[in-house]
This record gives C-alpha cells, structure tokens and sequence, in this order.
C-alpha cells in the first residue's frame, strides 16, 4: 500500500517552486564540507548550513499541502539583495513586483493586480494601511523578520476565499523551528550611487526553549534607514498628435525607514496539546522632498520636437512624510484526542496610515511666459531655454496646499477547525469543518487647505527667499535653486486653517465602511494507494455598511450618504494529485474565490463640482468571482534539481472598473460623471515552468555552479464600457487586465566553493497596462509601463562558524522606470534611481 501522508521518497510536492528555491540554495561550506550527520542538523537549524535547511524545509511544507502552494524560508530571502517581503516574492514563478521608487512595494500574482491578492500574517488577514486599496504593501515587512513567505495559488475551503490569485502567508520565526539555541546579529551598511549617502541597517534574532523543552521563546527586532534619490521627467498624458503640451521634471528625495518586531510564544504541555501567541509590528515611515520644473500653457497649445515658443514656468514643492503600521497578535491552541483534532484561535490586526499636514503644493509662478521654450526626445525629452527659466529671481508665491490625513483598517476573527482522521482498508480519510466570523472597518479622514498668494499677508512672494544655496542635483537637465521646505512651513504657520479649508477635499474623501463576513466549510481529502483527493464547499456570508457624504460644491452643502447590503457566496472545490512514479506528479484543481471592491470604488461619496460634473462612489458593486482550474505535472530531477510545467485558466465575473455616465440615466445632463462599474466578464490563463539543477555532473570547477529559470506566460480579457453621448449607446472594447505582464522571467548562476557563495540573477517581466486615460474607449490614452530587467548580485564568505561576510549590489544594471502613453515613442513617466550596494556583518553566537 502506497500513501502520500507516510512516503519517505523523494518530495514530488510543488516542484513548481523547487526551481526557485534550489536556484537560491547555497552552504556556506559548500556540498563536500556537509556529511550526513550535518544534513540532519541542518534541516532544523538556519544557520551555517540555512539555505540547504530552508531548502529542504520548503520542500517539506510544500510536499504537505493540499493544494499548489510556493515556498520560501528566511535564508532564501537573505541570499539576495531583497530589502523586503514583495522583492523576495518576486523570485517564484507567476509573481511580478510593482515598484515604488526603484524599491519593491506590491506583488501581483498570476497576472492579477496586488488588490486581488490577500496577505496573512501568523494566521490573521493583514488589513490594508492605504485608504483606498485592498492591496498590503509588502515593503512595510522587512526581510530579517520573516521565517517564510508562502504564496497559496489555489484554495482549499477551509482557507479564506479572499483571494482571485494568491494568499500570501507571512510567518514569522518560533522556538520550535530550531533545535536549540539561536542569537544572531547582522550589522550592514548600504550605499546609493544617486546621490552618494550610505544608510544604515541592523536586525537580531533570537529562540530558545524554555521549561525542560516545553515553551518556545522567539523573536526579533529589525531596523533599516534609507536615503536615496531618482530623477523624473513626466509629460503624463500631455501629448497632442505627436506634440508636447506640457511636461514637468521631477527631482526626488526620499528618505525611508523601517522598524519592526516580533514576539512568539509556544506551549506544548503535552503530545495533545499546543497553545501559542503569535505577536508582530511594522513601522514604516516615508519622508518625501519632491521639487519640480513645471512647464505648460505653450503658446499655439502644443508644441513639436525642436520648435520654440513662449510658455509657462512654474517652479513647485511637495514635503509629505506618512508613517504606515500593522500590528497583529494571534492567540490559539491545537488539541488532539483519539483521532480527533481542534484548531482554535483568535486573531486582532491594525493597519494605519497617518500623514500629518504635508506641503502637498507649494507653486511659484514666472513673472510672466519665457520664450524660446522648446524640448528633443518623446521617449525623455530634455527640455531647452534661457537661463532665465532657472532662475529664481524670476518666479513669485502663486499658491500653496496643505493636506493631512489618517486612515486605519482594523479586523478582528474567531475560527475553529475539527478533523478527524478515518482509516480506510487502502489508505486514510480526513474529515474536516469549521466557522469563521470575521469583523471589518475602514474609516479615513483627510483636511485640505488652500492659499492663495493675496491669503498670506505682508510676506514676501518673491521665490529668492524661499530657496536654499544648493542646485538640485537633477541628471536628466537643469531645474534650478532647491525651494526649502523649513521656509514655507514657516510662511504658513500662523495662517487661518479655517477660511482657506477645502469643502471638497475635506469631506469627500472622509468615509465609513464595515464588512462583516460569516463563513463555515466542509471538506473531506482522501488518500489511496497513488491518488491524493480533496472536495468540499465554503459558504460566506457578506454584511456590508457604507458612510459617506454629498458635497455640492457650487452650493457648498454637505449630506450624509449610507448604503447597507448583504449577499452569500457558495463557493466549492476539488483538488487531486496522482503520482505517477515516486519522482513524478500530476495535480489537477478547479477551486473558486471571490475578492470585495477597493474601499474607494466602494465609499459611497458624492462630488458635485458643478451642474454637470460629478464624481461618484459605487458601494453597490458586485464582489468580483473567479473559477479557476489547474493542471500541472513536476519531476524531480536526481536529489534537488526538478522541472515542471502549470497552465491554468480562470474565469472572472463583475470585474470592475472606471467609467463615465454623463449623458446616461440621472446623469443624462452632465459632461462629466466618473464613477465605476462591473465588467460583465474577464479571463486570465497562462502557464508557468520552472528548472533548476546543480551541475555536479560535470568536471571541477563546474561541478559547483547551480543553475535555474523560472517563468510565465500570461494572457487575459476584460471588457469596459461607458456611454457614448454622440452614439447615444454603451460602447465598449476589450482590454488586458492592468498590472498583467505576458512574460515573466528569473535566471539564477550560483557558484558554491568551501566558505565562499556567490549569485547572479536577472528578474524581467514584460510591458503590462498600468491604468486607462479619461477616455476609456480610446486606446491611445492607456499608460503601459515598459518592460523591466533587473540584474542582481549577492555573496557571502564564512569567516568563522559564527561570522560571516556578505555584499549585495541591487539593479546593477542601472535599470529604469518608463511609462508610455500608447504609443512606446510618447513618454509619460521616466524615472531612473541607479545602483545600491550594500556591506553586511553577521555574528551567530548561538
């Protein structure tokens, strides 16, 4: 009798995530320096030996798993020049990063956006900080805290059905993770080449087992500051038939920092019983010094490459800094009776985004239009002019905006899980179910203020008093005097909030939502002889109330708006595995899922800036819901090299979307009524492959490189509509869905010599849509980043068994960041941030 709970063969699990993980695999004392007794430490311990250890780790957890389920440990994020969780996702199959500032933020997987994704952390669903989104920026978890990242691709019904692409699992580190002891302390330093400035970093790790073995004490604490600069030229949509209407240059500093700290707590009294406390923070902060050349209101509207005329210049500041924290704390226990076993836990998350009053605008104007203005390049235009454009002495106070919000996500759940095992003449039963309740509210608040150059009184406007010594260090051309933020806070610091307070800004964007959410699932898995098979069902039950405001801006009246609605999703599943030998798999998957709106497309507020323009929420949107199927079929290739190939296919319905009524129904007299909308259906399908061997079959030196690859190929389609006034009818035409790149691409050369390892590694992904113009219909209008490749490099040298020395070199390559708008020759955003290299010192004493 063969079943798959008890085999000692080689693992057939997930070979889809093996390429991976192998192609970050390397010991520190290089394969012929570990003997058998090393191995078996090493599969508990992440030190010395960790990424073999984690290797074999995830392998482990994968091979476990019900369903398709990726699989990264802590050394394998620490073996590349990962700053945080969404830059070591990016490394598996199926999953692109989307960057922020040359820095990984958000992840989507398997073509769809970060918003249809869900993050856990220990168990509890991470709420998100950002007001609007759904979507957890992943760049607020620091690398060094993280014991493993797993990304679920298909579900099972007891998980949360949250997710049309992937649940993203982020664990941290616990006392029964190792064998023993663990203190470790890493001390870096990371330099970036922009603007020259070396930034700090430091994290310690520590575990130990308490009461002859039964408590399990983990945790750590993780520190990192970065200063860093990028350079931007942005037309944006300003482009007329191949002529420039308007263009601004962009220089930026920001200067980011990360805190964070983890706590866990195991009991285990007994073989029946587990209690745990799972306690994790995240403190992010930005600190943002953006300053800007402006150019627009071009004489004749527009102008063409190597033309002249006169135009506007302005010359603009925005300092913000927001801080962004998630906390979560898990409390539970496991206890096991008979055959019987109970899962009980509780969880409570907070997310928040706190942005004190910012310079969201601080605009000086010319004297009057410069002339010989003029420009070359459409993919970076460099902008041409006289010497008076620069100069400060030419630009007076025009206005300055204020803006300052807060926005928190809080959610609270209680769920059980009951199984019991039945053993079977030819393998086992696994009979489970349980409940879910779960509590949501998302609550945001923003003030805006508004001064014109007559609200400041007696102050001087001449720009020459609010300007440092110092030139920008702008690369792409010349933008002139920095404007000094300290000068412009003091300007405003004894100004009238009240009079100068925005009706809409301050109220329109200000809501309350509650999503209550009841679930309780059924499954049953079976294992006989070579056949692994689970089926079952989860209901959820969705309780939703929304809180918003009317502003009549003309009129300057505000009224209240709320919206309340509940509906029931069923949602089954069946997920099967055959081995086919005991190296070779087949699984196969056809699971549903359903993903909520964004909370702004949800907010039910109302902007009436006048008799025929309005902006309007939709809390009646449809969840969006997804079928999915999956086949796929792995093969492990000698001890750790493997191959493999998924395709799946998911159908998509009430995709949603932005569009504009005017001139339809109530809003038959309007010019403008931008709100959003269900798409009647979407698809996505594709297929991910992924290889990876170490070369010991070859002669010395060969014999110590590993190689490995990894990609997708990805399609999908979506339809929007709006109302055509001309036509007098919904128009409509197809679209890809945004954030999808077609391909995406790892290669990894690692190099494994006694103390020394070494990689190099490229990640790509092609061009994908990143949002559609005020005219939806009009494909000329889409703004589509450009394909990315990002080379990396890392190594590291063992100095003693308790030190070890590592570099990392990010984006060495020097790629940059490029959005097109429609055509691939028109520019719409450039940016460009260069190398980071990084020095790291770590000491294990334990």
């Amino acid at each position: 009798m063969k079943t798959t709970a008890h085999k000692k063969t080689a693992p057939r699990r997930s070979a889809l995530t093996i390429g991976v993980l192998a192609m970050l695999a390397s010991s520190a004392h290089g394969a012929e320096a570990a003997d058998s007794a090393d191995l078996a430490a090493a599969a508990n311990s992440v030190v010395v030996s960790g990424q073999r250890a984690s290797l074999r780790n995830a392998i482990a957890t994968q091979e476990k798993a019900d369903n398709i389920v990726s699989v990264i440990s802590s050394d394998d994020i620490g073996g590349l020049p990962d700053k945080n969780a969404a830059e070591a996702l990016a490394r598996l199959p199926g999953v692109a990063v989307q960057r922020d500032q040359g820095e990984g933020r958000y992840v989507s997987v398997r073509g769809l956006g970060p918003d249809l994704n869900a993050v856990t952390i220990n168990g509890a669903l991470v709420p998100s900080p950002e007001s609007g989104r759904r979507a957890v920026a992943l760049d607020v978890l620091p690398a060094g805290l993280i014991r493993s990242l797993e990304v679920s691709k298909t579900l099972t019904p007891d998980h949360d059905a949250n997710s049309l692409s992937g649940t993203v699992e982020v664990k941290t580190l616990t006392g029964f993770d190792l064998p023993g002891k663990l203190l470790s302390a890493t001390l870096g330093a990371s330099r970036d080449q922009n603007i020259g400035k070396t930034s700090p970093s430091g994290s310690v790790l520590f575990a130990d087992r308490l009461l002859d073995g039964r408590l399990g004490v983990a945790g750590g604490l993780s520190y990192e500051k970065r200063e860093f600069g990028s350079d931007n030229v942005e037309p944006g949509g300003a482009w007329d038939n191949g002529k420039l209407a308007g263009v601004e240059f962009r220089d930026y500093l920001p200067t980011r920092e990360r805190r964070a700290a983890a706590l866990n707590l195991d009991y285990h009294p007994d073989n029946a019983s587990k209690y745990l406390l799972r306690s994790f923070i995240s403190d992010f902060s930005d600190d943002e010094v953006r300053d800007r050349l402006t150019i627009s209101n071009i004489a004749g509207g527009s102008l063409a490459e190597g033309q002249t005329a006169s135009a506007r210049g302005e010359r603009r500041l925005r300092q913000r800094k927001y801080t962004q924290t998630i906390k979560s704390v898990v409390l539970g226990t496991e206890q096991k009776w008979n055959q019987w076993k109970l899962d009980l836990n509780g969880g409570v998350s907070r997310a928040s985004d706190d942005a004190p009053e910012s310079i969201n605008d601080a605009r000086f104007r010319g004297s009057k239009d410069f002339a010989g203005v003029g420009y070359t390049g459409t993919g970076i235009p460099h902008l041409t002019g006289p010497d008076s454009l620069y100069s400060a002495a030419n630009y007076k106070l025009n206005s300055i905006a204020l803006k300052q919000s807060d926005a928190k996500d809080k959610e609270h759940h209680l769920q059980f899980d009951l199984a019991r095992k039945f053993e079977l003449s030819e393998g086992s039963s696994t009979l489970k179910f349980g409940a879910k309740t779960s509590r949501r509210e998302k609550t945001n608040d923003t003030e805006a203020w508004s001064y014109s150059s007559k609200q400041i009184g007696s102050a001087s406007t001449a720009m020459a008093d609010y300007v440092t010594a110092d030139q920008l260090d702008y690369k792409l051309g010349r933008i002139g005097a920095a404007i000094n933020p300290s000068a412009i806070r003091t300007l405003v610091a004894g100004l009238s909030r009240a009079s100068a307070r925005v009706l809409a800004d301050s109220t329109i964007d200000d809501y309350r939502l509650k999503e209550d959410i009841d679930a309780a699932y059924l499954q049953n898995s079976v294992d006989l002889d070579t056949w692994h098979l689970l089926a079952g069902v989860r209901a959820e039950r969705t309780r939703f109330d929304a809180a918003g405001s009317r502003v009549d801006e003309e009129a300057g009246t505000i009224g209240a708006v709320k919206r309340d609605r509940s509906y029931t999703n069923w949602l089954p599943a069946l997920q099967s595995r055959y081995d086919i030998d005991n190296k070779t798999s087949v699984r196969a998957a056809w699971t549903h899922s359903v993903v909520r709106a964004n909370f702004d497309q949800l907010a039910p507020g109302i902007s009436q800036a006048s008799d025929t323009e309005a902006t309007i929420g939709n809390p009646d949107l449809a969840p969006l819901k997804s079928t999915n199927l999956d086949l796929g079929i792995e093969r492990i290739l000698g001890d750790d090299g493997a191959i493999s190939a998924y395709v799946f296919h998911k159908d998509i319905k009430n995709f949603t979307y932005t569009t504009n009524l005017a001139g339809s129904g109530q809003w038959a007299g309007y010019t403008s009524a931008i709100t959003y909308a269900n798409g009647d259906k979407a698809s996505v399908k594709g297929i991910e492959l992924s290889y990876s061997q170490p070369l010991r079959m070859l002669p010395s030196p060969f014999n110590r490189f590993i190689i490995g690859a990894n990609g997708s190929l990805t399609s999908s389609d979506a339809n929007v509509a709006r109302y055509d006034t001309d036509a007098r009818r919904m128009r409509s035409r197809g679209i890809s869905l945004p954030g999808q790149s077609d391909r995406v691409l790892n290669l990894m050369l690692g190099y494994e010599q006694g103390p020394l390892s070494a990689r190099l590694a490229v990640n790509y992904k092609s061009d994908y849509l990143l949002e559609m113009g005020d005219d939806i219909l009009d494909a000329g209008q889409d703004r589509i980043v450009d394909a990315q490749k990002q080379v990396d490099f890392s190594a590291s040298y063992q100095l003693s068994k308790q030190v070890q020395l590592n570099f990392e070199a990010a984006n060495l390559n020097n790629e940059k960041y490029y959005v097109y708008l429609g055509s691939k020759a028109y520019n719409a955003q450039y940016e460009q941030y260069g190398r980071t290299y990084k020095l790291s010192l770590k000491v294990s004493l334990f």
